[in-house]
């Protein structure tokens, strides 16, 4: 066969895009269903979209693509369309572990029963269920790894089930972490694997049992206390049966002198447990391993680093993220980066870029500026005993002298006090017309929700230095120990902060028109960043808005780690704000789909778009925030 048989080349690619879409919707059951494309694919990585259940997004398509690469994009549109076939959302969400590490593997095995259910109905789906499985995993990509680091739970757990399921073998990279995860997961769970393999076509029961899996593995933050309260309630049960007994007094005497003694060891062993405990949340929490007693226990000091509700915003080394030094990174106001001459420089040069599309985004603006006015417009009650004399209903008085006379208040209508930040990506591969774009954009955002009382803070992250800074000189003197964590010195800046008026903080915005100030993006640091300075705002509603324009990229950092050792932070943090806070995330992507980090997402591809797709991503918000306090309204009774 001739390698130019091997390929599938379409210059038209409406016919396969249409049968993809068509395929597609017949999987899901539901003909109304959207199927996107966009996106890129790339040799060795998913690009998985995140989960909707009206919509089917499948990277976009490319000329000439190998039948691999065909297969891996009929795995997205199949494992997507399983989902909205046999996923039941408000019954996945009522049995959702409370625990990030739990939660994640509940949905990475939810996936997977969905995927199974396809696989074994159709061969087809089989195939590319396993060039899609093959296709997340790369060569070595485990080759270092040797201990059960928590991490990678859900992979070996999913890979588990599928071959289980399916017949499959796992790709022969997950082989590493399989080694070292197996043993442990058979013995800590039993024939309950066998249970959840029987529930396949059932969800809830599927569900229970892997709940109870989960907590044989110790991996349960916030579970359902019955079966200890069933324990208190049978000994509470004995104690009255001893009492009405009245015959063992003296026995219980002797009891009670043994009881002290043992309650002497025990609170020796509770002492020793708690130092321990202590030097594990002074020591380093990268490699989390389960080395199994003689009993074939998990060690309880190992399991105390993940059972003290830890987030992986503030504890991210029980998540498999770690630092090697954080003494050369710095929090700094933009002012201090420049000088005053300087910044009017800069600021001149950005002004000179505003005006060739500030009418655009000014007539943008002035649209979001009247939706916000709108929700804060006045309202009238009426029927009231005072206040002021409704002319409108006076003829009721007229034709009934008996009816009362009927009085109105205007009303200010509920608006929540909000607080929106701008985090812009500033690394190198912004540099151009993207970052200025960005900072024009940010500019007149800022100018237009300060008059609508909403206050902006505008803020940016990159690195001092390229493909690692002096922490990688640091660790490359200590002798290069291995899996060091992140490598580069971070700068994370503050062009304007929330209480600091826009007239004040308008030079800072031109330092992002500065050569050389951009460098290295660590994404997932930056929005932790981000995300802590807003929680600590009194405002009720906190609205961060990402713009980026791919993956986070830092060369030292990857070179000494896991290649999707930033990647992987940066998911674990976007799903603990966006699941487990009240913060709103919404991203906007440049040139780069981002669907796959972020639920509420966009991608633009002319940098143009920026400033109009912002400002309608924060009317949607405020839009649906409209509506539901209407919503409220309306079910209270209210007349407006």
């Amino acid at each position: 066969m001739t390698q130019k048989s091997q390929k599938t080349e379409q210059k038209d690619l409406s016919p396969f895009k249409q049968a993809l879409a068509i395929t597609a919707r017949a999987m899901a059951g539901d003909a109304k269903v959207d199927v996107v494309f966009s996106g890129e694919v790339e040799t060795g990585e998913t690009g998985t979209p995140a989960f909707s259940a009206d919509t089917i997004t499948i990277p976009a398509l490319k000329e000439t693509m190998s039948m691999q690469q065909v297969s891996v994009m009929r795995g997205h549109a199949d494992a997507q369309s399983l989902r909205i076939a046999w996923h039941d959302s408000k019954a996945h969400q009522k049995m959702l572990p409370d625990s990030p590490i739990a939660a994640t593997v509940f949905e990475t095995l939810e996936q997977t029963r969905v995927e199974c259910i396809g696989a074994n109905l159709m061969p087809g789906v089989m195939r590319n269920m396993a060039a899609r499985v093959k296709s997340r995993y790369r060569k070595d990509q485990f080759a270092d790894v040797d201990a059960r680091v928590i991490i990678h739970l859900p992979d070996a757990l999913a890979a588990m089930i599928r071959q289980k399921l399916t017949g499959q073998k796992p790709p022969k990279a997950l082989n590493p972490i399989l080694n070292a995860w197996t043993p442990w997961i058979e013995n800590r769970s039993g024939d309950k694997l066998d249970t959840l393999i029987a529930n396949l076509h059932d969800q809830q029961a599927f569900g229970q049992t892997l709940q109870k899996i989960l907590q044989d593995l110790d991996v349960m933050d916030s579970e359902k206390r019955g079966d200890e309260n069933e324990d208190e309630e049978n000994q509470q049960q004995g104690q009255e049966d001893e009492d009405e007994s009245g015959n063992s007094e003296q026995e219980d005497e002797q009891n009670g002198d043994s009881d002290t003694g043992d309650g002497g060891d025990e609170a020796d062993q509770q002492g020793e447990t708690s130092e321990d405990s202590q030097q594990n949340q002074d020591g380093d929490y990268t490699d989390v391993n389960f080395d199994l007693n003689d009993d074939g226990t998990t060690p309880q000091h190992d399991q105390e680093i993940w059972h003290q509700n830890a987030d992986v915003l503030n504890v991210p080394e029980a998540f498999g993220y770690n630092v090697y030094t954080t003494k050369y990174d710095e929090t700094i106001n933009a002012d201090k980066l420049a000088s005053p001459i300087e910044l009017e420089r800069l600021r001149a040069m950005l002004d000179k870029q505003l005006d060739g599309f500030a009418s655009i985004v000014s007539r943008m603006a002035n649209k979001l500026q009247r939706k916000l006015l709108a929700q804060q417009s006045r309202s009238w009650n009426f029927d009231l005993e005072e206040g002021l004399l409704d002319s409108a209903r006076l003829t009721r008085v007229i034709t009934d002298p008996f009816q009362a006379l009927s009085f109105k208040m205007e009303q200010e209508m509920e608006f929540r006090d909000t607080v929106v930040t701008l985090l812009i990506d500033n690394s190198g591969s912004m540099r151009g017309r993207p970052i200025m774009v960005a900072a024009c954009s940010a500019d007149i955002l800022a100018r237009t929700l300060e008059r609508c009382g909403v206050k902006t803070e505008i803020l940016g992250f990159t690195t001092k230095n390229w493909k690692g800074g002096t922490s990688r000189e640091d660790w490359m003197k200590a002798g290069m120990p291995p899996l060091p964590g992140r490598l580069n010195d971070l700068r994370h800046i503050v062009f304007k902060s929330a209480d600091m008026p826009w007239r004040r903080s308008r030079k800072n915005l031109g330092l992002m028109m500065r050569e050389g100030m951009l460098k290295e993006n660590i994404d997932g640091e930056a929005l932790t960043w981000a995300y802590q300075r807003l929680v600590a705002r009194p405002e009720q509603r906190k609205i961060i808005m990402v713009i980026s324009d791919g993956l986070p990229v830092d060369d030292g950092t990857t070179q000494a780690n896991d290649a999707y050792f930033l990647e992987n932070h940066l998911r674990q943090v976007i799903e603990e704000i966006e699941t487990r806070s009240s913060v709103e995330l919404l991203a906007i992507g440049i040139g780069h789909d981002v669907n796959r980090f972020y639920r509420r997402a966009v991608m633009i591809n002319n940098v143009e778009e920026l400033a109009s797709v912002m400002t309608a991503q924060l009317c949607d918000l405020f839009d649906q925030d409209a509506c539901k306090r209407e919503e409220r309204r309306n079910r209270l009774g209210c007349r407006f």
